[in-house]
């Protein structure tokens, strides 16, 4: 539809026919489905699980719950629905409640529209205006949400408190033909969920004894955390009852998947002091720490682990890389193994710890989580380490040990020079040779970044023991502490 057309007389020449929101939803994505148009391109990992059930319940113009863990994009999903709205709808021009011209409801458009007829003024209301948002927290009022008598404005116009012009619209009525967001619904308080079945339902609006006949058309999309139905609140049962649809969301299946959704949403800087590398066995251990974090016996499976901790804890890595190489007046740096400690704010601020986790201290989990994501990949790229192993039973690591057995001190600081820190690490060529033999296609750029990542998995598998020092990290053979101590 045009949207020069200004006039009910203009729109009704032009043969426009009103849809309630649901419905509009529902052609539009029939529509979507038909042309193989992806209708959700930034919800990584849902293709065969959310999005499926999402489709179907707009398709049932369903009412709709989200209900899963913090930082599964559940808020993402409803915004995104709004590119399944025409781009424009016509609306009586002044109206509060974006009052249809075919079909008003408040009593200023139906006003306005006998007065007028054919020549009452409208405009266009464009689709990224129809979105409401609110968050659900325990100061909620029904004033806020469904409406209230306005004092001032009877006083104003001089009118009677019986008068419905008193009315003051909450944001409910005017989000009139939107898609309307109530997040975390458990933290609402139970009355004020009360207040919300006849608009779900019947479409009466009651305030302050007034009972207005509005039919209000509202897409609501509800956002829950499970956890929530313990700590906090509960949905009543009559509110989840006049819900159509309650779908679950879930964290990443896959790194694979992980790393899609952390590169579409980490920041980024356009106008960084140096170009920073960042291998890919780097982002892969950062993800597999969220992994190990959403299996930990110190953290709160209830609570879940954010897909925000995994995008902030990049955003700290790649910035740690490039405040090394300011320092160091480089140009171009590569994110190195070490660089991983630099995300520790990032872990700790982001998990919740159970009792066990409080007594040993984020810290110590946050380091905890590294070294077993470490341990974890490390299988996955070169031969099990065993632990027992029989007299003189050879295995591929021999020689890097024994070089280390040789050496009295092997340290890498954390804000040496790119030159300094390669050579350091190009020395070890038992390492070299080994990494050649075992992953033969590692690009030049990524070299020290395995070579280090090896050193720090001999660590965790006990074949060699490191120490922090002033300046960075000492590796040594793994019976160095207990001879010198000797």
């Amino acid at each position: 539809m045009h949207t020069t057309i200004l006039t009910l007389g203009a729109l009704k020449e032009a043969g426009y026919i009103s849809k309630d929101i649901k419905t509009e939803l529902r052609d539009n994505l029939i529509a979507a489905l038909q042309s193989k148009r992806t209708i959700f391109p930034q919800m990584h990992g849902y293709q065969d699980t959310v999005i499926p059930q999402l489709e179907r319940a707009i398709l049932s113009k369903h009412n709709i719950n989200l209900l899963g863990l913090r930082g599964q994009g559940k808020t993402r999903i409803a915004r995104l629905m709004l590119h399944l709205l025409d781009e424009f709808i016509p609306v009586v021009a002044g109206s509060e409640i974006n009052d249809d011209p075919l079909a008003p409801l408040s009593p200023y458009a139906k006003e306005l529209i006998a007065e007028k007829g054919d020549q009452t003024p409208i405009t266009w209301l464009h689709r990224s205006e129809r979105f409401f948002e609110k968050l659900a927290t325990p100061d909620v009022t029904v004033a806020d949400l469904i409406g209230d008598i306005d004092p001032i404005k009877a006083a104003t116009l001089k009118l009677s408190y019986a008068d419905q012009r008193v009315l003051h619209y909450g944001m409910i009525p005017r989000a009139h033909r939107c898609i309307f967001v109530i997040n975390e619904l458990p933290d609402l308080q139970a009355r004020i969920q009360v207040a919300l079945f006849n608009i779900l339902e019947e479409g009466d609006l009651q305030i302050r004894g007034f009972k207005l006949r509005l039919p209000l058309d509202l897409q609501f999309v509800f956002t829950a955390n499970p956890e929530d139905y313990t700590n906090r609140g509960s949905i009543i049962t009559p509110l989840k009852d006049r819900i159509g649809s309650q779908i679950l969301t879930h964290y990443a299946a896959d790194i694979k998947t992980a790393k899609k959704i952390t590169h579409q949403e980490a920041e980024k800087l356009e106008d960084r002091a140096c170009t920073v590398h960042v291998p890919e066995l780097a982002k892969d251990i950062l993800e597999q720490i969220a992994f190990e974090a959403r299996q930990s016996p110190y953290v709160d499976h209830k609570s879940g682990v954010s897909a925000r901790m995994s995008i902030t804890a990049f955003e700290n890595l790649v910035s740690t890389a490039e405040r090394r190489a300011i320092l160091n007046q480089e140009t171009t740096t590569a994110v190195r193994f070490s660089d991983l400690m630099g995300m520790l704010p990032s872990i700790t601020g982001k998990i919740e710890l159970v009792y066990e986790g409080e007594q040993e201290g984020a810290a110590f989990v946050a380091n905890h989580l590294i070294c077993e994501a470490t341990k974890t990949l490390f299988e996955s790229y070169f031969p099990k380490i065993e632990k027992l192993k029989k007299q003189d039973q050879q295995t591929p690591y021999d020689a890097i040990l024994a070089w280390f057995n040789e050496q009295r001190s092997f340290e890498l600081a954390d804000e040496s020079s790119n030159e300094t820190y390669n050579a350091l690490l190009l020395n070890i060529s038992p390492l070299k040779a080994f990494i050649q033999t075992y992953q033969p296609n590692i690009i030049t750029e990524d070299l020290p970044f395995i070579m280090e990542f090896v050193l720090w998995a001999l660590v965790e598998f006990k074949q060699l023991s490191k120490s922090k020092t002033a300046e960075g990290m000492s590796f040594n053979d793994l019976y160095n502490k207990l001879l010198s101590g000797l």
